[in-house]
């Protein structure tokens, strides 16, 4: 989606937006993506639909950054899981919504790992606008987050495959159908998400961070954070574009095995697809299928791939691959400075540990992790983890990726007795 910004009203300056933390109680500027509809003016404003998504937090974590290797003041997490919803989705979810209600949609329909159905049903149940259809797959999908798709009243379809196969249907059901569709293959998914960059920048006094590290799934975020800060540069509202690296779970790595491995590129608006054709073909030949503990970003053919490889030629972007030892290892860390995370949203983290390693991303960098969803949204696998027994994985989860819980806080069995539970808070505080 491009604006034509010579026909629209565009701040002199990104500090502009500041003044509508002044207007608290008018809905739109309390919104933290619709106090930025000068930067995604697709529809009139009070056709937009808000339930207060983007009260979000940009925080500075000294003991992230001393685990991801550089300097302690440097590293910052953006963490989404603040949202209405518990996570990021609501910032594109209050778009794509928008937009659906200026189309006069009554259904809206979207294919599901979790955190997406979550947003969908919570927009249809507060607002009443329309009805939710949600196809999920039957594999993994936390509880946390399937929990409140039922809860706010969503038709939830559970069909035979994995979120791939999901993606298909409802692909198909809303042409058939005509019913609205709200994955982040719909643009204007990506309008909303572009405020989370909106809202980094303005934590940070509006001067570009070094870096932005964000988990790869569908690749919606890592599209959209691209387009925002291309935007901001074109318009001459930031001078320059933090570099952009895009993390996936080893068992599911489709974007990391095409842009490093297979040479996919942008090429300037050329991309050379036929790249990424082949190695779908391979896929489908071998039956494989993405397995990772990130439930969030197991899925092997994202729709927003070549939008994302135009975001990392923009950004001078990165792709690296995590296992999922490396991504709970890296969200016991976050947790353990008070901002818990879905696995998922620890990817990020991971891999800026590797990136760092690596000198890439070097110590005096000022880097942004973005942390896509609450902590509850997946809580068996924190419990998992922090049992001390990797073998919960494989009993609970289904899972034999992870070997080590070396930063597990696991409980302390006492007998109901108070000298031997004085002993063992003693024993703990040494």
């Amino acid at each position: 989606m491009a604006y034509e910004w010579d026909r629209l009203r565009v701040p002199g300056e990104l500090s502009d937006f500041e003044q509508k933390w002044a207007r608290r109680n008018d809905p739109y500027c309390f919104s933290g993506v619709w106090r930025f509809h000068d930067l995604l003016p697709f529809a009139p404003l009070r056709q937009c639909v808000t339930v207060g998504e983007g009260q979000t937090l940009l925080h500075p974590s000294e003991g992230v950054a001393r685990y991801v290797g550089i300097t302690p003041g440097r590293l910052y997490l953006q963490y989404e899981g603040m949202n209405p919803s518990g996570s990021f989705k609501d910032n594109g979810m209050s778009a794509a919504f928008s937009h659906a209600r200026m189309v006069g949609a009554r259904r809206a329909a979207c294919a599901s790992t979790g955190n997406t159905s979550a947003s969908l049903a919570l927009y249809c149940s507060v607002t009443r606008l329309m009805k939710a259809v949600i196809f999920i797959g039957s594999g993994k999908i936390s509880y946390g987050k399937l929990s409140q798709a039922l809860d706010y009243g969503a038709l939830t379809v559970q069909i035979a495959g994995d979120f791939d196969d999901a993606m298909a249907r409802v692909q198909e059901v809303s042409r058939e159908l005509g019913i609205y569709l709200v994955n982040s293959v719909n643009p204007f998914r990506l309008e909303g998400q572009k405020t989370i960059m909106f809202r980094v920048l303005e934590a940070l006094g509006w001067q570009p961070p070094d870096w932005i590290v964000v988990p790869g799934g569908n690749l919606g975020n890592s599209s959209a954070f691209g387009k925002a800060f291309h935007e901001l540069h074109e318009l001459g509202l930031i001078d320059r574009i933090p570099r952009l690296a895009v993390i996936n779970a080893a068992g599911a790595n489709t974007l990391y095995e095409l842009v490093e491995h297979r040479g996919l590129r942008w090429n300037a608006g050329r991309p050379n697809l036929d790249v990424s054709d082949a190695y779908f073909a391979e896929m489908n030949a071998k039956h494989e299928r993405a397995s990772t503990l990130a439930s969030a970003i197991e899925i092997n053919r994202p729709v927003n791939l070549t939008k994302c490889i135009r975001a990392l030629e923009w950004c001078d972007g990165v792709v690296r691959e995590v296992t999922d030892q490396e991504i709970l290892d890296a969200k016991a860390q976050v947790g353990a400075g008070g901002m818990g995370c879905e696995p998922a949203s620890a990817a990020s983290v991971a891999g800026a540990k590797k990136l760092a390693a690596e000198g890439l991303i070097a110590s005096d960098d000022r880097v942004v992790c973005i942390l896509t969803g609450h902590q509850l949204k997946d809580p068996t696998a924190t419990v998992a983890y922090h049992s001390g027994d990797p073998k919960k994985f494989e009993e609970v989860l289904g899972s034999r990726g992870v070997e080590t819980t070396q930063f597990a806080n696991h409980p302390v069995a006492v007998p109901n007795n108070l000298d031997k539970i004085i002993e063992a808070i003693n024993t703990h505080d040494h």
